[in-house]
């Protein structure tokens, strides 16, 4: 290979790193997005043994009545039921949204509105009250791809 084009490949490589999408702060008192680890009720990873099944999101730790901010600017599409069980009624919902290239979901949201725009850092909504339908867990949102795949790389 010659010298110019192994400089070219290179300076490719780092601009796709340094242009990588990353999600600011997504709930009020967690700035830094800190991970739900391990609690009475699991892990919150992707890829987190769920019973027979896969986590297929990340969760990040917000507490319960919590405002829930954009992460970057993003268009809002629609309203997410989370689970199909009335007796988990209390943090049956979400929102589907598009921004920087990503479709996401943010589950165990109450949307203050589910169409138009929204800037980051603006409010989305606020954080369900996680602990009337798991006590004891890690209050959280979880962020799901809109093809399931990992969004762990975007925090």
């Amino acid at each position: 290979m010659r010298p110019v084009t192994v400089l070219l490949a290179v300076c490719a490589a780092v601009l796709c790193v340094c242009d990588a999408v990353k999600f600011g702060q997504l709930c009020s008192g967690n700035s830094a997005n800190t991970r739900r680890t391990s609690d009475p009720h699991g892990q919150g990873h992707y890829g987190a043994r769920r019973g027979t099944r896969e986590h297929k999101g990340l969760d990040i730790v917000c507490r319960d009545g919590s405002t829930v901010y954009a992460p970057f600017d993003v268009t809002l599409h629609g309203k997410v039921i989370v689970y199909t069980d009335p007796a988990k009624a209390a943090i049956n919902s979400g929102i589907n949204l598009r921004g920087e290239g990503l479709c996401f979901k943010l589950f165990y949201v109450q949307p203050d509105r589910t169409s138009g725009s929204v800037r980051k850092g603006e409010r989305l909504g606020v954080m369900l009250p996680m602990q009337t339908v798991y006590p004891g867990i890690t209050s959280h949102i979880h962020v799901q791809m809109c093809d399931k795949s990992n969004p762990t790389a975007y925090f």
